[in-house]
């Protein structure tokens, strides 16, 4: 099995703070970012929520499903622990794909953020320090040519 096959095949353990509710998800993350949308900021309590994104199917949880707490429907939600409230993914794009959120990871994942986004709606308070490209709203792919 080469490097790449066992990066591929590395689940990642992740957890809420009290430790009722414990998920696995494929190190197979296709992006990463820093968002500083008013929801983000809301929903984490911070200046900005670093995520990774992957699909909905690469991520399961493995203790406590009983004790999640679902804001929003099955399109499109941020699923909690219901007991200590903390964020763990949002569900987006129709339910198709999971933002993770980085900080409930136990495990070090292959992929760091590589952008900010939303920073046209960010904390006036914070200062966005690192080199990082930032973005007023989504980040837009490259067009081709």
């Amino acid at each position: 099995m080469t490097d790449a096959d066992q990066a591929s095949a590395r689940m990642l353990a992740g957890k809420c703070l009290c430790g009722a509710v414990h998920y696995a998800v494929a190190d197979q993350f296709l992006y990463a970012a820093n968002c500083h949308c008013s929801n983000c900021r809301r929903a984490t309590g911070s200046a900005f929520k670093p995520f990774a994104g992957i699909e909905r199917e690469k991520l399961r949880i493995t203790a406590g499903a009983d004790k999640v707490m679902i804001f929003g429907d099955e399109r499109a939600n941020d699923t909690h622990c219901g007991r200590c409230g903390s964020l763990l993914y949002s569900l987006v794009r129709d339910g198709r794909f999971v933002h993770v959120a980085m900080g409930t990871l136990v495990d070090d994942p292959a992929i760091r953020p590589d952008k900010h986004i939303f920073v046209g709606s960010k904390a006036p308070w914070f200062t966005i320090t690192d080199a990082l490209p930032q973005h007023r709203e989504h980040a837009r792919p490259a067009k081709p040519g």
